[in-house]
């Protein structure tokens, strides 16, 4: 069937991704591949010292990405989007929304990106004996109970924000297991919030008597394949404001964006793993056995059917790179030189490949937020580049160490995975934006990691494209597991260029990595000047 005639039929599938700086969603046709996309651009503010996006900045931008899907469909294949097999919602993890009796949200959303629950993150990590990274949800609202904060009495539902959107097109106050172990830890053998934990939780704040016990406000745990409601008719308004969108569609449970990048790169088997980079980077290793010890470098996860994984997750990855290329966009227009953008990555890319293996001693830090993998629990970062007399500056050391610096974090994490743990890794796979270029950031993190990585050809169709694909699970399953469907029914045919990690590469950047280690001292003292002033 042709495309128009699969969206005509209603078979074609939904997958929608709120990301960092962009809303994504992805069509995809009766052999999953993707066949009409659209995009909504948006960015986190700082206010009142939290990373936020308001609720108007997520329906709008819902709106908007939607929109912007079926004027795409409409212009390419001239048909309008009635009807569709099904949606998947999925969104940026972890972060605090909560909400009170009357479903209206109780403070401004509080992202990821904030590193504000160190006091609770520690002692929650205590009390369970199992590392509660600062941004996790239960982390936020434990801090909220640590602040005395009034609205915590109030509480009676919190959530992710796939969680919520889902929750508003179709009344379910659901979530995927994957997105939920950002929440709070999951039971392995059962797939589930861990009991116990919850458990000694409510005994933690008993004598504060909230009108609330933890599993009463947690959504419900769901597995990629299980039901998660059907889009309502105020669902579909909000998705599709011109009416034109047919209520009664099936929806799978929302997941996280680390959960759709491990089904977009066939990541949800044991040794498998998957590197996403985007505003933030993280990589994902699903485990063989439980590790031997706490390390608050290391999250533990699950994948969408609820198999352990090692998570390394960094707040920042690109977004100072990116702002870097911005510079070279400006210098272009002051020169009067016309350059795509597009064009303009792609040369300091290729550029940068060409510069020392060490950067030339060029020191590059990318924190525009804070970065506890590296021990920067400020909420607000100060990147910055650094070198000294004997350095070798150059614009290609400039470029590289900003790479360099796009993983440098992971690289912490993932020295004690694999050099501790001795956790074995039979294929990384890579995706993400950064990819696109060839043989620039695929190499450098393949020595970042001294691990062969793969990028497939659909590296660069991200996290929207993954969610539709457990959309798809959902109602094209066949009783199988998804490790197995995505294997047999997506992957099978898929083309992908490994690059295997050269030692010149590995040297220099462990040698840069020495070096990185180094200077965090410098990178503190400059977030304490920028506060100062």
């Amino acid at each position: 069937m042709k495309p128009g005639e699969l969206i005509e039929s209603g078979r074609a599938v939904l997958g929608i991704e709120f990301g960092s700086t962009r809303i994504k969603a992805v069509l995809i046709g009766e052999h999953n591949e993707p066949i009409a996309q659209g995009g909504h651009e948006w960015e986190n503010r700082l206010d009142n010292g939290i990373w936020t996006y308001t609720q108007e900045d997520i329906w709008q931008g819902l709106a908007d990405c939607y929109r912007d899907l079926a004027q795409n469909v409409q212009r390419e294949y001239g048909v309008p989007i009635r009807r569709l097999a099904a949606i998947g919602i999925s969104a940026m993890m972890h972060g605090y929304l909560a909400f009170g009796g009357d479903g209206k949200l109780l403070v401004p959303f509080r992202t990821w990106r904030n590193t504000i629950t160190e006091q609770a993150s520690e002692e929650l990590t205590e009390l369970f004996g199992y590392h509660i990274p600062q941004r996790w949800s239960i982390a936020h609202l434990r801090q909220a109970i640590l602040n005395g904060e009034e609205h915590v009495k109030d509480v009676r539902f919190f959530t992710t924000l796939a969680g919520y959107v889902h929750w508003q097109l179709t009344g379910e106050k659901v979530i995927g297991v994957g997105d939920a172990s950002g929440m709070f830890p999951i039971d392995p053998e059962t797939a589930d919030f861990n009991r116990r934990m919850i458990g000694q939780f409510d005994v933690l704040v008993e004598p504060l008597q909230f009108p609330w016990k933890l599993e009463e406000i947690l959504p419900k745990c769901l597995r990629a394949g299980e039901p998660a409601g059907m889009l309502t008719a105020e669902g579909a308004a909000l998705l599709d404001p011109t009416g034109t969108l047919e209520a009664g569609i099936p929806l799978c449970p929302p997941e996280g964006d680390a959960g759709t990048g491990m089904a977009a790169t066939d990541s949800v088997a044991v040794r498998t793993g998957n590197v996403s980079a985007g505003t933030s980077v993280f990589s994902m290793v699903v485990l063989e056995k439980p590790l031997s010890g706490v390390y608050p470098e290391l999250d533990l996860v699950t994948t969408p059917a609820g198999a352990e994984v090692a998570m390394v997750h960094c707040n920042n990855c690109t977004s100072d790179l990116n702002a870097w290329v911005d510079i070279f966009e400006e210098f272009c227009g002051a020169a009067g030189i016309s350059m795509d953008k597009g064009a303009l990555y792609g040369l300091l890319y290729r550029h940068a490949m060409t510069g020392d293996a060490d950067c030339g001693k060029v020191l590059a830090y990318n924190f525009l937020s804070g970065e506890p993998v590296a021990g920067i629990m400020d909420q607000v970062g100060a990147p910055m580049v650094a070198r000294n007399a004997d350095s070798h500056f150059t614009l290609a050391n400039l470029m590289r160490a900003n790479l360099y610096s796009a993983f440098g974090t992971l690289k912490l994490g993932n020295d004690i995975l694999m050099k501790q743990e001795h956790v074995r890794v039979d294929r990384m796979m890579g995706h993400g934006g950064i990819f696109k270029t060839k043989g620039v950031a695929q190499n450098i993190l393949a020595a970042a990691m001294n691990a062969p990585v793969t990028c497939m050809e659909t590296a660069g169709e991200g996290g929207a494209w993954g969610m539709a694909l457990l959309a798809s699970y959902l109602i094209h399953g066949q009783g199988l597991s998804l490790e197995k469907w995505l294997s047999r029914e997506v992957f099978a045919d898929a083309k992908g260029e490994t690059v295997q990690p050269e030692q010149k590469d590995i040297e220099g950047f462990d040698a840069w990595a020495a070096l990185y280690r180094r200077g965090l001292e410098a990178e503190h003292a400059a977030i304490r000047a920028f506060a100062e002033e």
